[in-house]
């Protein structure tokens, strides 16, 4: 008699980890394909880079998926503990490294990495608490502690613009609770949809928003304070003009787009925290469901 093999069934923490992991893959998608984005990578090009490609943004996201998913895992109503900062801080260099083979060395998603990483732990540290506000909360306390094990002598672009300019870049603003999600984003985000406008139009709203007044690394690495200004500036002129579901909106927005791709800058801190918007969102929305 031929025996059948038995199939593992998934724990409930298995489940969750693997949900919000897919949650994150998915809000990394969708920020790559959203367009048109300023300055970015999205379905009409590669935008101000000379490495990127939507494809390859695409590769990089599924890339990331076992290492959202390792993080959630090991978070699972876990306390906030020096320990687990550390183990994550493990998985996450080695999602990185997954992310570097898949993309041939190029750096697509590394501060996506820390953010991502840090909200799906988070949620798994307490399913039944997922509001924004506390999912950002809890990361907030993770992300003060420090890593022992944090490698010191690989010096990274955003560490030598955050030195330069005395700014602390996406590690702040995960210290800080994520300010620019929860302040502005989301409430651009669910201030658009019940206006009647399309998601498409709310999620680039949520990303202008962010681009008024971010002090984005990426940008600034690229260009200076000229091509942060130039990025404030021009967000704000979009948003003044009622956001890109109006057309003076959606004109302002070529102009932003135009500026950034004369400078070579590419908002890559924004687009970050358009993702991390995307799965808060998601979470509140879909988790418990």
């Amino acid at each position: 008699m031929q025996t059948v093999p038995c199939r593992r069934v998934q724990s409930e923490a298995e489940t969750l980890a693997e949900q919000l992991a897919n949650l994150a893959v998915e809000s990394l998608i969708d920020e790559a394909e959203l367009s048109p984005k300023p300055g970015l990578v999205d379905s009409r090009g590669s935008g101000a880079h000379d490495d990127l490609t939507l494809d390859l943004m695409r590769r990089s996201a599924h890339a990331l998926q076992p290492a959202f998913q390792f993080m959630a895992l090991e978070a699972d109503r876990q306390m906030v503990s020096l320990n687990l900062r550390e183990r994550l801080g493990a998985i996450g260099r080695e999602g990185e490294a997954a992310m570097m083979q898949a993309t041939a060395g190029v750096n697509t998603h590394r501060g996506a990495i820390w953010a991502l990483g840090l909200l799906a732990a988070s949620a798994a540290m307490r399913p039944d608490a997922l509001t924004p506000e506390a999912v950002a909360g809890r990361a907030a306390s993770i992300a003060v502690l420090p890593d022992r094990f944090m490698p010191m002598h690989q010096p990274r672009k955003g560490d030598a613009v955050c030195k330069a300019y005395g700014i602390k870049g996406a590690r702040g603003e995960a210290q800080n609770g994520f300010p620019h999600v929860l302040s502005i984003a989301l409430p651009t985000l669910r201030a658009t949809r019940l206006r009647g406008a399309s998601e498409h139009a709310a999620r680039l709203n949520s990303l202008i928003a962010i681009m008024t007044s971010l002090v984005d690394t990426c940008v600034l690495s690229r260009g200076g304070m000229p091509a942060l200004l130039a990025m404030q500036n021009g967000a704000r002129a979009v948003l003044d003009a009622g956001g890109v579901d109006a057309l003076p909106g959606r004109r302002a927005l070529v102009q932003l787009d135009k500026q950034l791709l004369d400078l070579r800058a590419s908002p890559g801190g924004a687009a970050d925290l358009l993702a991390a918007t995307l799965f808060l969102d998601r979470v509140e929305r879909n988790v418990l469901d």
